[in-house]
């Protein structure tokens, strides 16, 4: 089959022949029409994390078609469209995996970083990993709600968002156009402070109720609030903008340096702030049947090569999310 592999970081995705993976005991294998492009997929071909594996098949939003099942699976049948997301698979003994908090598992494993993802025409996940997907959305529009979706999901549950309240979301790309649509499905008020006038244009035309220049402060105090862009500087931004008693949840998993902060400026009044580490299944399935009943759209930008849709989310040139489209 083919695949985009990652040899080396730093170095441009190559498109060549690989091993044709087949599912192990309890697996499925999926043959991919579409998966959306992360920035966590930036931090992996740069680097900026530890690689575990080289070279690796990034991409861990891909969808299609059940191709062949291993040993023991019922779940799917082939043919069954699924989805595949970041978490692969977890170690389910652990304290972390006893009390559910199967995200904070010390021995996870993640597609497209720990094992080959979906830059490939065929992926292999354990069935208890996958997805059913809402009808309501094509491949290439689902795509992004694996990763993108999944993890403003889970961040909007980090802020303690209630509903009715007012939530600032900092940053505006593929998670948070998002996480707007869920928030507002939620009766929420959404300012929104990024930088680009395309993103602010977008997220007017999503229907946040307020959109911000960058370092621009919201026109009243937030209750809650979720920092997408991996940029340090935006917490104390997002803490001094949020109520006493407010909670900040930063959703990225690679973040720029933190400024030093005043304890009375940005702590004080028993602010919180949080950290969003990647997700469990249970987001993901809450998150996609909430999806397929309110609604939620995806913008998209399709591409046919990884190493330009990177580049285009790296150099803020889109609005939404950018796919892959593989078949």
């Amino acid at each position: 089959m083919r695949a985009w592999v990652l040899d080396r970081p730093r170095e441009p995705l190559r498109l060549r022949e690989v091993t044709d993976p087949s599912p192990g005991p309890g697996e499925i294998a999926v043959e991919v029409s579409a998966c959306g492009l992360c920035r966590t997929d930036i931090h992996i071909c740069e680097g900026e994390i530890e690689l575990p594996k080289l070279p690796v098949v990034p991409g861990h939003q891909a969808v299609g078609r059940v191709g062949a099942r291993g040993r023991g699976v019922r779940r799917f049948r082939e043919g069954d469209r699924v989805g595949v997301a970041w978490l692969h698979g977890t170690c389910g003994t652990c304290p972390d995996c006893a009390r559910k908090d199967e995200n904070l598992c010390r021995r996870a494993r993640f597609t497209g970083y720990h094992v080959d993802g979906g830059f490939a025409e065929r992926v292999v996940v354990p069935a208890a990993f996958a997805y059913a997907l809402p009808p309501s959305l094509d491949d290439t529009h689902v795509a992004p709600l694996l990763c993108a979706g999944i993890i403003g999901y889970r961040a909007l549950r980090q802020a303690d968002v209630g509903s009715g309240e007012t939530v600032g979301l900092y940053g505006f790309g593929s998670s948070a156009h998002i996480a707007l649509q869920v928030a507002r499905a939620r009766g929420n008020r959404v300012f929104v402070v990024t930088r680009g006038e395309r993103h602010r244009e977008l997220a007017r035309r999503m229907g946040a109720d307020w959109v911000g220049d960058s370092g621009e402060r919201p026109p009243e105090p937030l209750d809650r609030a979720v920092i997408f862009a991996p940029a340090g500087e935006l917490i104390p931004q997002a803490l001094e903008a949020v109520r006493w008693g407010g909670t900040v949840a930063s959703a990225a998993i690679h973040m720029s340096p933190i400024p030093q902060m005043d304890y009375t400026k940005h702590l004080f009044g028993e602010r919180t702030l949080r950290s969003t580490t990647a997700s469990t299944r249970r987001d993901g399935e809450e998150l996609l049947a909430f999806a397929g009943t309110h609604g939620i759209t995806t913008e998209v930008t399709l591409f046919d090569d990884p190493n330009e849709g990177l580049r285009a989310i790296r150099n803020d040139a889109i609005q939404g999310s950018a796919v892959l489209r593989v078949k």
